[in-house]
């Protein structure tokens, strides 16, 4: 029986092709075969589940993002591309859990060096193992670096 996220997926790569959707097309196309290269990679034992769509969802948009971010630096001439990223990370949002903003990303990371006692740059391994073994699908990994480097000492 398949489950939630490749119904909605195959429900709506159909009424893509119905309503000649080409964007969309692809952005479904591109998710459907990531699922199926996972499913047929050497080593996966299991089933076809949301997890493993949330997953493989999840590295597709990290792998976008940090692409856009390439094709925005060039400018003009990757503005095409920016844009059709832009969109497949719109796209995919849709399905994946919220974040949390830099404000609450910063109370975190406030919290987590108070109660891990970090003092300095050198504990920074340990304030982010604490924060993202406890809230890794909710918050940005780099900013959480980013943040637990402005407000460790040296």
């Amino acid at each position: 029986m398949p489950c939630q996220l490749e119904v909605t997926f195959t429900d709506r790569l159909k009424q893509a092709m119905r309503d000649k959707d080409a964007r969309q097309l692809e952005v479904i196309r591109a998710i459907k075969a990531k699922i199926l290269l996972a499913k047929t990679s050497e080593g996966f034992s299991g089933e076809v589940d949301d997890a493993l769509w949330l997953k493989t969802i999840a590295e597709y948009v990290k792998a976008m993002s940090k692409a856009r971010e390439e094709f925005v630096k060039v400018g003009e001439r990757a503005a095409e591309n920016a844009e059709r990223l832009t969109y497949e990370i719109d796209y995919l949002s849709e399905f994946l859990p919220k974040r949390l903003g830099e404000a609450e990303t910063r109370a975190l990371v406030e919290q987590v060096i108070a109660s891990t006692g970090a003092t300095s740059k050198k504990q920074m391994g340990k304030v982010m193992g604490t924060l993202m073994k406890d809230h890794k699908d909710a918050v940005d990994a780099d900013l959480v670096r980013r943040l637990a480097e402005s407000l460790l000492p040296a």
